[in-house]
Order: C-alpha cells, then structure tokens, then sequence
C-alpha cells in the first residue's frame, strides 16, 4: 500500500479518478471541498447510484475487479485501483461512506493503523463514527450519493511552508485540470449526461479545447474500425490568435500557449485522457499550433491503447496510427495556412498582397512591399522624381526595419498583436476613395477598380467592394 502511493499521480489526476467513479455511477452532481487549516481535509460528495455495504467493501480492495473483464459502456474505470491509489497518493487516511435509498455504509483505509496491524485492516464504520465526517449532512439530504474524504495529507503539505496558501494555488490547477477533462461532461451533450461540479461551492466552468461554437472543423468525422470497435476521428482548426480574446487565447493555451497543446485529444468514453500530442507523427512546430484532433475510444479497445492505471497516458494501435498519419499532415497544412494568411486560407496567389513574400536565390525569406500596388502607385502619382526617390527610400526603410524578432517573439508567445484587426466599412471605403481619387477618369481608373476585388485589403470585403463600385457607377 505504501509502495502504490509512488505511482506518479498529480493532485489534479488524482482527483479527477475519484470523479470518473462519480460519473460511473449516474452522479449529476460532484462537488468538491477543501479545508487547509487545523485537521486538513479534502473531500468530493456525489449524487450518484450509492452502495451498500458489500458493494463498498468490494470497491476498497485493491484490483476488486480485472482490467480484462467487460465494462458496461459507460464505465471509465480501468484496473479497480483507482480510487485507492489515486487518494492514497495525497493523504494517508481514506474514508469512503456511500449511501443508497435504504443503507448507510462507511469504510477507512489507515495507513498509520495498516501498519501497525500488519493486516489488509480495513475499517468498517459504525453509525456514530459516520456522524463525525466533513459533508456527512450534506450527504446524509440525498436519496443516493458518495462521500469521499482525504485526511491526512502529508504528500500534499510535504515541502510547504504556508500549507494554507499551497493548497489555493494547488486547487486551482484542479479546477482547471477538471474544466478541461471533463468539459463534455460539463457541457452535456448526446449520449452522456451533464454532470454539474463545483469547488468549495463555486461552479466549474467547461474549458473547451476546440472552441466548439467558433472554431472551423476542416474535415468530416472519421470512423475507423478496430476489432469491431468504432474509433471516431474529428479534426478541427481554431481561428487565428488576431480574432481571439485573452480569455480564448488563456483557454486554449494555458500556463503552456498553443503551440504546447497541438496535436490529438484522446477521449476515452468523452472523458479527456491525453492531449497535446502527435505520438510523434510530426513535431509540434508554431505554423500547425491551431490543429487540434478530436479522438473518441471506447473502453473496449483499452487494451489495444495500452492505458496506464492514472488514465493519463494512451497509444494509439498500429491500425488507428496508420489512418491518423494522413490526417496528420492535411490539418497541419491547412493550419500553416491560416497562421500565414492571417486566418484567412487561401489556396493560390491570385490576390494582389501589400506585401511580397520572396524566396532569395541565395537561400532564406524576406518581405518586400509591393510596389505595383495600387496604393503605393496612387501617393507616388502625386510626387515628383525628388518625393519619389524619398517614397522609395522611405519604403526600403520600412521594409529593412522590420522588427522580426520581436514578431517572432510575439507570435510564439500567443500575443494578441493589436493592429492584426478588421477594417471598419468606414475605414475601408475612405482608403478606397482616396487612392482612386489619385487616377483621373479614364481606362487606368476603370483598371484599378477591377483590381479592387483581388487587391488587399479590399479583396477581403466583396460586398463592400461592390458597393463602392456600383457608387462609382
């Protein structure tokens, strides 16, 4: 028992293990609560189904059930270990005490009373022991539930001078780990039902890693099959970090940005397992940071994922590898496009750019102005060889000034750049007023005012576009 505390698990994992048996047992309600002063306590109270005695007893063993035996659906425990090696890896004393419509039935695991027994001591708690428990009132008001209680918690004061303070921060992390988890489950959606849970009594909003209501889905769902078991396949690509908030931009990145969160999300009966990964398919680079997969297993094909007993680690088959290889390379292309073209895709170079992208014979990339845009054209008209040769030093000026390192800094550190944002209508159609305002009456007006539909940044308004020109008219 002592030797299992040193699996490896985070607070946030392992409370998230005590959660996943709450779900599996039909909770629509998980709330959680911590106390960090005096007897220091952590405790998750559910709504869900209860068990009797036996029930309860069986749940405390260690391996009560083969990770080879079927599950039901729904189930998302694995190896029967989790809720003891996950709240043993925190405290040294658990106490389980689940009630049904007609039973209340508690138990304890004591590390300090295991040891001196040298026996699997497993306590069985009497009515009056039960009474003494954080939440016992608040459990005792439901029809059904369960209450979970950490106490002593060495590993979890272990190194903390304000213990007090630690456990803030620490439980904040929960709250995130368990926002972005069990989002689906927060949300709700077909198939499963919505669990409602909160942290010392504030509620837990769903972290969505897709952005589901904005992002762009580039590809349809792919089903793969594996052993009679159906791998579902969803690929999305998030918009452009210049048309997200700092709020999308926090929950899509994190303490880590996007480039760290890229790759696939493995869910695993719709609760998050692994995130964050290609499995080596690719290398997270920062042009495919927008590319996120959406993986759905069953527990069927647990054994094909090689799960490990924390539920934070999963590989993908050989079968279902084989398939993801190709998605991998199309979303990261089309995510390098969004990335470059400032979250717009395009797919050829029809447009006329205010800048030029050019690749030197010499090797390497620089950007160049575009001197024959329309705009460029329209203040040199008015300028003679002297204002000219000025304009041209200018824009070299410009061009060999730019702060590339910075950009890069910028860009790689998710920063919303400021001045990555849309034209106004009325912005847009002064700009065009005064650069056609630059070319008389004539063909070379009319050539321009064609060109308006495929010049930046006009190009990407059509309909104001073509208000201007029927104005024009």
């Amino acid at each position: 028992m002592e030797a299992t505390r040193a699996i490896g698990y985070s607070l946030e994992a392992a409370v998230a293990d005590i959660i996943d048996n709450s779900i599996a047992a039909g909770a629509t309600t998980v709330s959680i609560q911590f106390f960090p002063v005096g007897e220091a306590y952590l405790a998750i109270l559910d709504d869900g189904s209860g068990m009797d005695e036996d029930q309860l007893i069986g749940a405390m063993q260690y391996g009560a059930k083969s990770p080879n035996d079927e599950r039901d659906p729904q189930d998302l425990g694995r190896f029967g270990l989790g809720l003891k090696t996950a709240s043993l890896s925190q405290c040294r004393r658990l106490t389980v005490i689940s009630k049904t419509s007609t039973t209340l039935a508690g138990a304890q695991w004591d590390l300090d009373f295991v040891g001196k027994t040298g026996r699997w001591s497993l306590r069985i708690l009497d009515q009056d022991d039960i009474t003494t428990f954080p939440l016992i009132g608040e459990l005792l008001r439901l029809n059904s539930g369960t209450l979970v209680v950490w106490q002593e918690l060495d590993r979890m004061k272990a190194g903390e001078i304000d213990f007090e303070a630690s456990m803030g921060r620490k439980m904040d992390r929960v709250r995130q780990h368990v926002a972005l988890v069990f989002h689906r489950y927060l949300c709700g959606e077909a198939g499963i039902r919505r669990v409602e849970m909160s942290i010392n009594n504030n509620k837990i909003s769903p972290m969505d890693p897709f952005l589901s209501g904005r992002s762009t889905q580039i590809m349809d769902d792919e089903i793969i099959m594996v052993q009679g078991s159906a791998v579902t396949v969803r690929p999305y690509l998030l918009p452009h970090t210049s048309k997200l908030t700092k709020e999308e931009l926090d929950t899509l990145g994190g303490d880590e940005g996007l480039k760290r969160q890229q790759g696939f999300y493995i869910y695993r009966n719709k609760r998050l397992l692994v995130w964050g990964t290609w499995f080596r398919m690719t290398r997270q680079a920062d042009l495919s940071k927008l590319a996120r997969v959406r993986v759905d297993i069953p527990n069927s094909l647990d054994h094909l994922w090689t799960l490990d007993i924390k539920k934070s680690t999963a590989v993908p088959p050989a079968a279902v590898k084989k398939n993801l290889a190709a998605m991998v390379e199309l979303i990261a292309e089309r995510s390098q496009r969004t990335w470059t073209f400032r979250g717009k895709k395009e797919t050829d170079d029809a447009r006329i750019h205010i800048w030029n992208r050019i690749k030197a014979r010499s090797g390497g990339i620089f950007y160049e102005i575009n001197r024959e845009h329309a705009l460029v054209n329209a203040v040199a008209g008015h300028l003679d060889s002297r204002g000219s040769r000025v304009l041209e030093q200018l824009l070299t000026h410009i061009e060999r000034g730019l702060p590339l390192n910075a950009l890069f800094v910028d860009l790689t550190h998710d920063e919303r750049v400021a001045n990555e944002t849309e034209w106004t209508e009325i912005e847009l159609l002064q700009t065009a007023k005064a650069m056609l305002s630059a070319y008389p009456v004539g063909g070379e007006r009319e050539a321009v005012q064609k060109r308006l539909t495929v010049m930046e940044p006009f190009a990407q308004y059509p309909d104001l576009i073509a208000k201007l020109l029927l104005e024009g008219e």
